[in-house]
């Protein structure tokens, strides 16, 4: 299965679900669908309601 990226429309900081957050701790390979609600951008705490699905 593809990996996905997501891009948040705030800032541009993207989430590449093969990467996954480490540092926030969210495994290698977590899919976007299986992060908390709770999630914000690293970069600028923008909600993730505020993340699109990009095409790289």
């Amino acid at each position: 299965m593809e990996y996905k990226s997501y891009m948040c429309v705030v800032c541009g900081w993207i989430y590449e679900e093969e990467d996954g957050l480490p540092d926030e701790g969210i495994a290698a390979g977590t899919r976007w669908e299986d992060i908390p609600d709770t999630f914000v951008c690293p970069e600028c705490g923008a909600g993730k309601a505020d993340f699109e699905m990009i095409e790289i």
